[in-house]
């Protein structure tokens, strides 16, 4: 069976507060909890109206003190935006308080704009140059290696699984070089998604934290009653991605029913290109999408972006998946677990 895990964008929708966005992901976790969902993360996004968990690893804190079992982590932090000493703290206070539920998703972009980036960490000659560095110095504050005059307390001697995310073939080097687990996001950013996971599978090399490659695939999917409704709910997130591409990001808009009269036919192309990834249909509909694209896509575990207006139909869309995974683990075969 493919392991389903869940990426929140904790969105903020149009009439609602942060405060709401934060009660909601907690919600959805609840609810991809006791669907057996492998993980719930929550991605760092700066200067962003609508998404509430800019300050990751406290939504983190919040989401996984709410919940029993299900994994919780970033999706990702941008580690170019922090001191790899302060991230080993946060994530090693988190995997004291939360033992064995923890995962740390690294990414290298900044999450924001130039502007709100430089606010974030001053000095950013040569930041995301320094990513491998980085990641490698993160890593030692963890393992706490004899001698180390820095220490990470809490932090030092913990198991924190570390991933690493990207949308490129760099991140897939760098994390089949480290031997780290894989995370690809293939829902805002599908281009390279096939190579990328060649790359990773050729050139791994087995680590104290991984013998084997381990690669997740994030996707967009929204599953309704009917076609028609799904497609409908998908507007928002078609609606927001455009208005980001125009350069006024805002709060997630409600659905419309006529998407062609938001967009140009150019705007149409770019963002049908940049979500080639979005299963979006009913149950049987997605059941046949998902079955072709994992076919396809060699992946130990799926991850799905539900980016919906509506809090009701996003645990609605979630029950659906979960019932498709189900009817899926018959003919997928056995994932092993990271």
């Amino acid at each position: 069976m493919t392991p389903f895990s869940v990426l929140d964008l904790s969105p903020i929708v149009e009439g609602a507060s942060a405060a709401d966005a934060l009660r909601n992901s907690l919600e959805l976790a609840r609810h991809a909890e006791a669907l057996d969902y492998r993980r719930f993360w929550l991605a760092e996004h700066h200067n962003m109206p609508g998404i509430a968990s800019a300050a990751t690893a406290v939504v983190i804190g919040h989401v996984a003190a709410g919940t029993r079992s299900i994994r919780v982590g970033s999706g990702g932090v941008m580690l170019p935006n922090h001191a790899p000493l302060v991230i080993a703290e946060q994530f090693g206070t988190l995997a004291s308080l939360f033992p064995g539920r923890i995962d740390l998703g690294l990414g290298r972009a900044p999450g924001t704009d130039p502007v709100t980036a430089r606010a974030l960490r001053r000095d950013l000659a040569g930041s995301a140059d320094q990513f491998p560095q980085d990641v490698q110095e993160l890593q030692s504050y963890f393992e706490a290696p004899a001698g180390q005059s820095t220490r990470a307390i809490p932090g030092a001697g913990l198991a924190v699984p570390i991933w690493l995310l990207g949308s490129s073939l760099f991140s897939a080097q760098l994390a089949a070089a480290l031997g780290l687990p894989f995370a690809f996001a293939a829902h805002f950013a599908p281009e390279l998604l096939l190579p990328a996971l060649a790359v990773y599978r050729q050139r791994f090399q087995a680590s104290r934290e991984l013998e084997r490659a381990y690669a997740m695939v994030c996707v967009n999917v929204i599953v309704a009653d009917t076609d028609v409704g799904a497609r409908r709910l998908f507007t928002s997130h078609q609606q927001a991605f455009t208005h980001l591409r125009r350069g006024r990001p805002g709060q997630l808009p409600p659905p419309i029913d006529d998407i062609d009269s938001f967009w140009s036919s150019g705007e149409k192309a770019q963002l049908g290109q940049a979500m080639r990834y979005s299963f979006v249909g009913s149950g049987a509909a997605v059941e046949q999408g998902l079955r072709a694209f994992l076919h396809q896509v060699p992946v130990e575990e799926l991850m799905v972006n539900v980016h919906v207006y509506d809090q009701v139909a996003r645990r609605h869309s979630l029950t659906l998946t979960a019932a498709i995974r189900d009817r899926l683990a018959g003919k997928a075969g056995e994932a092993g677990g990271a």
